[in-house]
């Protein structure tokens, strides 16, 4: 009998109960696992959430409370020079706030929000699927709950566990408090930029009324505020506002929150509020500010942060940009110490007109004064500053650089063919040392951008940030030792408690010291007797111009007295400037603010005597040039300037050029000069002596130049592995 209703209560068993036992035993193991861990993690889960909801401050707590930090900004003497700190309007209960305010909000932040629990758990997924499908990278998936857990109990660190506790805590703010209490936390405590914490704050900063008089426009306005408080300040780029703006009332429109009516307002007849106080300060502040991210662990209290600024040199730096920067173009300055501390930094003419830092993140061709990687890979290669070399015809892979009406000025040393920025001399060496040599070289003196290797690229056609190639210059005028750029050098609490102090780094060498010294030969060269001449400033300096085609750039980057200074100017559309040269407006900038910049420090001369390695010294070569009205100058873009004018007068190469000529051998600050003053002499017409008669241009049927031989500077083995 037993058997029998064993028998029967077999046969009812549940379906599927075959296909089960049939299943594999590592997959049904693997099953029953995974659905215990999901288990066990739904219900970790829930007593987190329930744990968190009970640890929550109350909600008259919440309003209370400010989370914002107050950080005090000082400059190199200690002396305040910005504050940035919470501030806040008044408390707007749910119902004062205007209705069009928080459909804005939901609709451009978080269009789900009144359905979703907290986390959104189709934002999750489609995050999720653009990550595993696309860039790998997971798009922005906070919710406005999630928002609010991180702006009041987290930060803003894209660590993984930041991103599960802000879920966590989304969950638990969701249940305990409703969806209008949580929007009504969240429209008066989020940040809009500028200091403004909260929408009544925001609007009396934007439109210099209370929030609760906000109309459909400039509730669109604030609620696009929210991705990048920056990027779209109305204050800052009008444009960049409107525009997000507008994109705000679409979704609204697409998503039903407001009639075709409401959404066809014109946030640009919007009457923005003139914003004042702001000064070019701010560059330097938003470049060094958000470094506190990597410098400081996580904290709320205030805290006092000591740069590296000068401010007399701030305001001197922005007084020579604005004074030389040509009619209707941008300029941007950065200077920088000896040990790479920012003492200046200027990003545009005005902080409050335009917010964009042109010294830190724009990226524009240098022109010429790209050659500096030409000629220190051409120095460490074994070329040496009096070798000779020349200017005549090249093509190199069907790209000929050509000078001023097609003219060259035959032979002549690296020094000359540097000071007067010969182009063919800089595609000529590029060709030899290899153009991948000349961008590694970039590279190694801390150029980040992407580097062309076609052959153009010896006249600076790669785009480049100008803090990198001050950077890559004050490498060389501390004789070749990396140098690396900074703005912070501590952090301390309000009561003087030290948060972080800034080390030196290991030092790191780049090229060899005699490298170095002769690239400053060549550049003091450039200041003496080339195209950067309206860059003397009475003491020695070195420095290179640089001028990109149609004149849409220009460059100036130059040091003196441990202080190495930067210089672009152009238009943001990139269009030409009519004049613009680096050896004109930069330079004269440049010149403009050293004279103030080192007025108290000892004059420096130039360490151009180092000592060559045994390998590569060899017998010098003197070249003779001829009657000084035969002798062709080239300006800073390589083009001859015709025989018979002297640099001294109008033209390209003298552009600036306001001083008495100097007297042969005689420097800018009346020292002689650093360069042989024989070899100047006789290049810059001061006598003739053991010259080659009236020489005129090089025979047209001159052929180009073919790669120098250099047998006897083979060097030792283990020197050619040596890497700087």
């Amino acid at each position: 009998m037993a058997r029998n209703t064993t028998a029967r209560g077999a046969g009812r068993r549940f379906p599927g109960a075959q296909t089960w036992e049939k299943t594999p035993r590592w997959l049904r193991l693997t099953l029953m696992w995974g659905a215990g861990l999901a288990t066990l993690a739904v219900v970790f889960l829930l007593l987190a959430v329930a744990f968190a909801a009970r640890s929550l401050p109350s909600y008259n707590e919440l309003k209370a409370a400010q989370n914002a930090q107050t950080i005090v900004v000082r400059a190199a003497d200690g002396s305040e020079i910005f504050e940035l700190g919470p501030s806040y309007g008044e408390w707007l209960d749910s119902d004062e706030i205007p209705d069009e305010m928080k459909q804005a909000m939901v609709a451009v932040e978080d269009r789900r929000y009144y359905s979703h629990p907290g986390v959104d758990p189709i934002g999750l997924a489609r995050a999720l699927y653009v990550a595993l499908t696309g860039d790998g990278r997971i798009a922005a998936t906070s919710t406005i709950t999630q928002q609010l857990a991180r702006n009041v109990f987290l930060n803003s660190n894209r660590t993984l566990d930041r991103k599960l506790r802000e879920g966590v805590l989304a969950l638990a703010l969701e249940a305990k408090f409703s969806k209008e209490q949580i929007l009504e936390l969240y429209l008066n405590k989020v940040y809009f930029g500028g200091g403004a914490y909260g929408i009544d704050s925001a609007s009396r900063k934007f439109f210099s009324h209370p929030a609760t008089e906000l109309s459909t426009a400039e509730a669109a306005i604030i609620a696009g505020l929210v991705k990048a408080p920056s990027r779209y300040s109305p204050t800052a780029d009008v444009d960049a506002a409107v525009g997000r703006a507008q994109v705000v009332l679409r979704l609204m429109r697409e998503q039903g929150r407001i009639t075709a009516a409401q959404a066809s307002v014109d946030p640009s007849a919007v009457k923005l509020k003139k914003d004042v106080g702001q000064n070019s300060v701010r560059y330097f502040t938003d470049w060094a500010l958000p470094q506190l991210d990597l410098l400081l662990p996580n904290t709320m209290e205030p805290i006092e942060v000591w740069t590296t600024l000068d401010t007399g040199m701030q305001r001197a730096a922005t007084a020579a940009v604005k004074a030389n920067a040509p009619k209707g173009t941008q300029g941007a300055l950065v200077s920088m110490d000896r040990d790479g501390a920012i003492r200046a930094l200027v990003g545009g003419t005005d902080y409050v007109t335009s917010n964009f830092n042109r010294a830190t993140v724009a990226q524009r061709q240098p022109g010429s004064a790209w050659k500096l990687f030409v000629y220190l890979a051409a120095l460490e290669s074994g070329y040496r500053a009096d070798d000779t070399v020349v200017d005549a015809p090249i093509t190199i892979d069907g790209w000929s650089p050509k000078n001023y009406n097609g003219r060259y000025a035959g032979e002549m040393t690296l020094r000359q063919g540097f000071a007067y920025s010969v182009n063919t001399i800089a595609a000529q060496l590029g060709n030899e040392v290899g153009f991948g040599t000349v961008a590694s070289m970039a590279r190694r003196f801390g150029i980040g951008s992407d580097i062309s290797t076609y052959p153009s690229m010896v006249l600076g056609t790669s785009e480049v940030r100008l803090l990198d190639m001050t950077r890559a210059f004050a490498s060389v005028a501390d004789g070749g030792m990396a140098v690396q750029p900074y703005g912070i050098a501590k952090v301390t609490t309000a009561d003087g408690q030290t948060l972080y102090e800034r080390e030196p780094p290991q030092q790191v060498r780049l090229v060899p010291d005699y490298v170095a010294s002769q690239m400053t030969d060549l550049l003091q060269a450039a200041v003496q007797t080339g195209t950067g001449r309206a860059a003397q400033i009475g003491r020695p300096v070195a420095g290179k111009t640089g001028t990109t085609s149609s004149n849409k750039d220009g460059y100036f980057v130059g040091f003196s007295s441990g202080l190495t200074t930067g210089v672009w100017m152009g238009r943001d559309d990139n269009k030409a400037v009519a004049g613009l040269s680096g050896g004109a407006a930069p330079a004269k900038a440049f010149a403009a603010f050293m004279r103030f910049a080192v007025k108290d420090r000892p004059v420096e001369p130039f360490d151009t005597d180092t000592d060559l390695p045994e390998w590569q010294v060899e017998p010098d070569e003197e070249f003779y040039y001829g009657d000084p009205e035969d002798y062709y100058f080239i300006d800073e873009q390589g083009n001859l300037i015709e025989p018979g004018r002297r640099p001294s007068e109008e033209g390209p190469a003298s552009e600036g050029a306001t001083e008495r000529p100097r007297q042969p051998g005689e420097g800018a600050d009346g020292e002689p000069q650093a360069i042989d003053d024989d070899f100047l002499d006789r290049a810059i017409g001061g006598n003739s002596q053991g010259g080659q008669g009236n020489r005129q241009q090089p025979p047209a049927q001159q052929p180009p130049p073919q790669p120098r031989q250099q047998p006897e500077r083979n060097e030792p083995p283990q020197q050619r592995q040596q890497i700087y």
